[in-house]
C-alpha cells in the first residue's frame, strides 16, 4: 500500500508536541495506532516501523517524547530517559490518541498503542490510564509492572511480546502481569520467545532475531486488526 508522511505538531495538554505520521495514500477510513519510542528517541527505526503500519492500512503516529533528541549510544539513551518528564511523555501519548481519532479518515474513534522497550512500559501505562485505547501492545517493557490496582483498570486487549533471555525483564515479572490480567478477567496474551534477547525487534542493533521479530509482527498486526475495528 502506497503511504504518505510528514511531521506534524499535535495538541497535548494545552501545548503541542510533535510527532512523525504516516497513514495511507487512498482516500479511505483506516484504524489509528500510535509508536511509542525506544529509550533512543524518534530515530529511523522508530519512523520506519511507522510506516510499515501505515503500510498495512493504519493511520500510525509516532510522538517525539525527546523533541528532537536522537541518541547513538546507550549512555546518551540513559541519559534523555533520566531527564523525560513522565507525565509529559503521557500527555504527549494522549495528545496523539486524541489527535488521531479525530480525523475523519481514522475509524473507530479509539486507537492502539505499540512500545518497545521504555515505550512498552508507556504503552502498559495507557492501558489502565489512557482514554480512547481500543488496543495496547507492549514489546519488552521495562518496568511495566502492573499493580492489582492497575491489572484492575485496563481497559484494552493488552499483549504482550517479551525475550527469553531478556536479562532486564524477569521472567517472574512477566509472568505475574499476564497472572494479575487474567485474574481480573482481562483480554490478555503473553508470548516470550525462545533464545530472543531484549531489543529483539529492532532490526538495526545486533540484538535483532529475525524469526522472534517476524512472529511477532504477525501477532501485533493480527491484535490491532481484531481489536481495532468499528
Amino acid at each position: 500500500m502506497d503511504i504518505v508522511t510528514q511531521m506534524i505538531e499535535f495538541k497535548a495538554n494545552g501545548g503541542m508536541a510533535p510527532g512523525y505520521l504516516a497513514q495511507p495514500e487512498n482516500e479511505g477510513q483506516y484504524p489509528g495506532v500510535v509508536v511509542i519510542q525506544e529509550w533512543w528517541g524518534l530515530d529511523d527505526h522508530i519512523k520506519d516501523l511507522t510506516r510499515r503500519f501505515a503500510a498495512e492500512g493504519f493511520v500510525a503516529l509516532a510522538p517525539d517524547l525527546y523533541r528532537g533528541k536522537v541518541a547513538e549510544e546507550p549512555d546518551d539513551a540513559r541519559k534523555l530517559v533520566m531527564e523525560l518528564d513522565r507525565p509529559q511523555a503521557k500527555k504527549d501519548i494522549q495528545g496523539a490518541v486524541n489527535y488521531l481519532i479525530a480525523q475523519p479518515f481514522v475509524i473507530p474513534k479509539k486507537a492502539g498503542t505499540v512500545g518497545f522497550c521504555m515505550g512498552g512500559a508507556l504503552s502498559s501505562m495507557m492501558s489502565y490510564s489512557g482514554e480512547h485505547i481500543g488496543a495496547v501492545i507492549v514489546f519488552y517493557g521495562g518496568g511495566a509492572v502492573l499493580s492489582d490496582e492497575d491489572a484492575s483498570k485496563v481497559s484494552a486487549p493488552y499483549l504482550g511480546l517479551y525475550g527469553e533471555l531478556d536479562k532486564g525483564i524477569p521472567l517472574e515479572q512477566v509472568h505475574a502481569n499476564e497472572a494479575k490480567l487474567k485474574a481480573n478477567g482481562k483480554t490478555c496474551e503473553f508470548v516470550i520467545y525462545p533464545g530472543a534477547p531484549h531489543a529483539f525487534f529492532n532490526d538495526e542493533r545486533p540484538s535483532f532475531q529475525k524469526e522472534a521479530a517476524d512472529d511477532a509482527w504477525k501477532r501485533s498486526l493480527g491484535w490491532f486488526r481484531q481489536y481495532l475495528h468499528t
